[in-house]
């Protein structure tokens, strides 16, 4: 299945985007639901969004905390 995630897991809580992917918390739980075409038509507009997402995420992202865990290890 397709999927923009990059494992960066954070909201920016004044765009409402992820800062990895640029979907809402709706469309992140949907996702699985979404038919090809509305995939597709939703990850068409991720850029221009993530264009808006200025700020950093405001907590370690899950890729940084996997990163880290691998390297405790």
């Amino acid at each position: 299945m397709e999927s923009p995630c990059i494992l960066v897991c954070s909201i920016d809580m004044v765009t409402g985007y992820c800062f990895g992917c640029g979907r809402t918390r709706d469309e992140i739980g949907a996702w699985t639901l979404y038919s090809s075409d509305e995939r597709r038509a939703i990850m068409a507009e991720l850029p221009a969004r993530l264009a808006t997402v200025e700020r950093k995420p405001r907590r370690e992202t899950r890729r940084a905390r996997m990163a880290r865990e691998r390297d405790e290890a």
